[in-house]
């Protein structure tokens, strides 16, 4: 009987996606131990070793994972990511799912859910521990619930709603832009009935209470996390890293062979009669995609929107093709796949950490973003900065940025191992922690931390 229940659950729709899922969860595994620990996974490492209700950098929700992670697999590089590589699959799951809601079958699901998988933004947080992977996961589950709620007419679904808002609230701020762009739909479609329900203001009342904690944290250290992301945010404009918005919507968010299925899947929303009653879906992407434009965001902080609107565009291609001779529904199919597949694996080799160190494919992967960088040389800078601190005087401090290069420095056990002065005391003489260039014994692997 047991054997009978595991046969039907694999040959099912759901066990189909969760074996897709489980194929892309161990590339992952299989590939995430190739440098080392990013700056950002330092950070967090250090966080999730003194747990709080609130951080400077972030909600709590991270490092509580970070704590998990470390208690289930140590300072294991490839444990720690275990995690972001499962939110990642999660994702893929969820984007088959809400393809079988809206009316897809089995080979619809896949396609969305591969389209999901080989979106460069999911391929990049499947190799690090960030917030962005749980951000990117609460963000796709809140429209898969929404699409449960459209789907049954069932309000008791706004209670998932509002709880899952509250645990993307406690894991990035960026969630209450999403929650905008749900509010704005629910007043922009006949969903506005839902107003007069108790279900809704329930969902939002589990939510307040679920960010609450937060939110007294915030106020007793002065919404200290304001400040910061208002100077990161000034950071980013000086440097020009908003400059690719809009051109990288289309080639990070998702794939660019499977960019054509977002913008069809958008046109579903508003346009189609099969997707006329998702229209909360199209409004809430649109008015969620403006306020992070007209704010100036990281073209990442959109990705959760893009799933849904791929589940969409994958069930309006297979209703347009109803229709034509098998042959040309082959043949469409066919080069399509075929795309998937050669651009998915170039996008794994840029996104994945599997090239060698200043080989071609590393060199291209650091002028196209700075992930790979940023893992590699902090036990050369641990070493060096433990060197020097050791020579220093008992009450002499340290000075550097806490977002890395402290945090890099305190995996090092010589550097706890001193003591260290009263934080009320002055010290006379102070160690500057910055960023180095270390020498390596082969030049092809030197490289800027």
């Amino acid at each position: 009987m047991i054997v009978k229940r595991i046969s039907n659950f694999v040959h099912s729709d759901a066990g189909a996606l969760l074996l897709l899922a489980t194929l892309f969860f161990l590339l992952h595994v299989a590939t995430n131990g190739q440098y080392g620990f990013h700056r950002d996974e330092l950070q967090t490492l250090d966080d999730a070793r003194h747990l709080d209700w609130g951080f400077v950098v972030y909600p709590p929700v991270t490092p509580l994972i970070g704590r998990l992670e470390l208690i289930l697999f140590g300072t294991s590089l490839i444990g720690f990511r275990v995690f972001s590589a499962l939110a990642m699959s999660a994702i893929m799951v969820l984007a088959g799912l809400m393809a079988k809601e809206l009316g897809g079958r089995r080979h619809v699901q896949l396609l969305a859910a591969v389209s999901a998988g080989i979106a460069p933004v999911s391929l990049i947080q499947g190799a690090v521990f960030q917030y962005v992977a749980f951000d990117y996961l609460w963000g796709v589950t809140v429209t898969y619930v929404l699409i449960r709620l459209l789907t049954s007419d069932d309000p008791r679904w706004w209670l998932a709603i509002g709880g899952v808002i509250g645990l993307g609230m406690e894991t990035r701020y960026t969630m209450g832009v999403l929650a905008l762009g749900v509010a704005a739909a629910v007043l922009l479609t006949p969903a506005r009935r839902w107003l007069l329900s108790g279900w809704l203001w329930a969902g939002v009342g589990l939510s307040i209470l679920i960010c609450l904690p937060n939110l007294i944290w915030q106020v007793q250290h002065h919404f200290i996390s304001r400040e910061f992301l208002s100077y990161l945010h000034a950071r980013d404009l000086r440097q020009g890293r908003y400059d690719g918005f809009f051109t990288e919507q289309l080639l990070v968010n998702v794939n660019v062979v499977t960019a054509p299925l977002a913008i069809v899947g958008l046109w579903f929303y508003f346009f189609h009669r099969d997707g006329r009653r998702y229209r909360l879906l199209g409004w809430m992407f649109v008015v969620s995609f403006v306020s992070f434009a007209v704010v100036r965001s990281r073209s990442y902080y959109t990705a959760p929107l893009y799933p849904v609107l791929l589940a969409g565009g994958s069930v309006l291609l297979a209703s347009w093709l109803a229709g034509a001779r098998f042959v040309w529904w082959r043949v469409v199919y066919g080069l399509q796949w075929t795309a998937i597949l050669a651009a998915g694996a170039f996008a794994a080799a840029l996104a994945l950490p599997i090239a060698a160190i200043g080989s071609p494919v590393w060199r291209v992967t650091s002028k196209l973003y700075d992930q790979f960088r940023e893992e590699v040389g902090w036990p050369d800078l641990a070493r060096s900065v433990a060197g020097i601190y050791r020579s220093l005087p008992a009450d002499a401090g340290t000075h550097g940025n806490p977002y890395g290069e402290l945090r890099g420095g305190r995996r090092s056990e010589s550097l706890r191992a001193r003591p260290r002065a009263s934080p009320r005391d002055e010290p006379d003489e102070f160690l500057l922690v910055s960023r180095l260039r270390f020498p390596a014994a082969d030049d092809r692997h030197r490289h800027r931390l």
